[in-house]
């Protein structure tokens, strides 16, 4: 059992914020993670996957656990599915380039996205029209109270719009994920920008998707290693009936999704930009030039300039629109 003590928590964190953990440990397998758990049960404790969705504002005093638990199986196979189960700190990416690689599809949408396999379900991870709970069938995981192993169906993780039961209460830490994808691929257009991006192509393979994506993204999002960040900082937010109208009559162009009859959603991005912030810098600290629901670090490495940064968006979204941002990035 390998426990460290006071290690600094800036390269465990995208945004590269400082802060120090009391304890920290990268369990390898299910049985060295009950066992961490069960010798410090009264310590505070945070699962820290690929720090790619967090940043620290302060010291952690308490248990950060890195789990290091790589590889998969596979589960089930026949002529048109396979079930494959991953290990929570096998890099995301990595796993969809292996399925487009082999021809499973389902999470081909999913390409580029910074995280680790356990982070996935965390997160609810999507883009591109497709969310991760849309290919899971079961998330192995252990109690973080009592060490105990505990597997949870699809239905038993109440998934949401970038939420999950993982996320809401924080009690069980993910071991690894199974997922059901399809040996067949058909192409169907679901968001605007890949039908542009695949404009002359009317039926392409899984890997020219992939690719497409890829090339979306990097022209979108900034390098982690030269501008820091989180990625989509904000979730877009939900209306209702009236605030949609309220909406449109103060921006008529603004982007409107039509959820349900009284549920509709907007982006981010766009109430960002029409608030003053697109390209804006306070500091340290701004939204990145060709996306404005990334907030980029300049170099500071205090998380509270980001918070700072954060709340005025916040502030002067609602002050104009009367709409409040919730954050997708956790702050700690």
């Amino acid at each position: 059992m390998n426990i460290q003590y006071n290690i600094q928590l800036k390269p465990y964190n995208s945004f590269r914020t400082q802060a120090h953990a009391k304890l920290f440990c990268e369990p390898e397998s299910v049985a060295e993670l009950s066992d961490i758990l069960k010798k410090y049960p009264d310590e505070k404790k945070l699962v820290l996957g690929g720090g790619f969705n967090l940043f620290f504002t302060k010291d952690f005093d308490g248990l950060i656990i890195h789990p290091a638990m790589k590889g998969f199986n596979i589960w089930y196979e026949d002529t048109n599915l396979i079930e494959i189960e991953v290990s929570a700190s096998t890099n995301w990416d990595d796993f969809v380039e292996f399925c487009v690689d082999n021809h499973y599809a389902g999470i081909e949408n999913l390409s580029l996205i910074p995280s680790t396999v356990g982070a996935a379900p965390v997160q609810n991870i999507g883009a591109y029209g497709t969310e991760v709970k849309e290919v899971i069938t079961l998330v192995r995981t252990v109690d973080i109270r009592t060490g105990e192993p505990k597997d949870f169906t699809n239905k038993m993780c109440y998934f949401e719009y970038r939420d999950s039961f993982f996320k809401r209460t924080g009690n069980h830490i993910i071991t690894s994920v199974v997922f059901r994808l399809k040996k067949l691929f058909t192409y169907k257009e679901k968001y605007i920008d890949l039908t542009n991006e695949l404009k002359n192509n009317k039926y392409p393979t899984l890997r020219e998707v992939r690719d497409a994506i890829v090339r979306i993204r990097t022209r979108k999002m900034p390098d982690y290693d030269t501008l820091p960040n989180a990625g989509s900082f904000f979730k877009n937010p939900y209306l209702t009936y009236e605030q949609k109208e309220k909406l449109i009559r103060l921006l008529p162009n603004a982007t409107i999704h039509h959820v349900n009859e009284n549920c509709f959603k907007t982006s981010s991005a766009f109430l960002i930009d029409k608030a003053g912030y697109k390209n804006k810098r306070s500091g340290m600290v701004g939204t990145y030039e060709h996306h404005s629901l990334i907030i980029v670090n300049y170099g500071t490495e205090q998380g509270k300039d980001i918070v700072n940064f954060m709340e005025q968006i916040q502030h002067t979204v609602h002050s104009q629109f009367n709409i409040w941002l919730e954050p997708e990035v956790r702050v700690y």
